[in-house]
């Protein structure tokens, strides 16, 4: 099982929760040096928003609103303690009432790349799913940053 799904049994109070141990894709996922014709390709690690506000499950709407950045319409990463990925809160799910705990208006499954996933494959993702942000995460996931889809005209 992954990184992230882990977390999120441990957070829930599964007390043996098991993961996989890490291989040669794992390598490349986390973004280290490669080599051969592919290794100068961009990659999604490489344009990646790194400086993403995140939460924790425990927070409160009000507390995580009042944190927005600029303009509000930032989504906040909801990350445990080793910044691995348990959600995604946007904008509108902070609209709520300002008691409410993240966990409850979290998307608990938001999409992710991992960091060696080609700039090239990208928009066609975005536009089949209609969607203008996802995550990207190690395989552990770990949160590297997020990927926007380019403004256009």
């Amino acid at each position: 099982m992954s990184a992230r799904a882990a977390a999120r049994l441990v957070s829930l109070g599964f007390p043996n929760v098991y993961r996989y141990q890490a291989g040669r894709a794992d390598w490349f996922a986390a973004g280290f040096p490669r080599e051969g014709t592919e290794a100068g390709m961009p990659r999604v690690a490489d344009v990646a928003q790194r400086d993403v506000p995140t939460c924790r499950l425990d927070e409160r709407v009000g507390d995580v609103r009042d944190r927005r950045p600029g303009a509000g319409s930032e989504p906040f990463v909801v990350v445990d303690g080793n910044r691995v990925v348990l959600g995604l809160v946007d904008a509108e799910a902070l609209t709520g009432d300002p008691t409410t705990p993240v966990e409850r208006v979290m998307q608990p499954d938001p999409v992710s790349f991992r960091p060696d996933v080609r700039i090239g494959e990208t928009p066609q993702y975005f536009k089949k799913h209609g969607v203008r942000h996802t995550l990207v995460t190690t395989s552990d996931g770990v949160l590297v940053g997020l990927l926007r889809l380019p403004k256009t005209g």
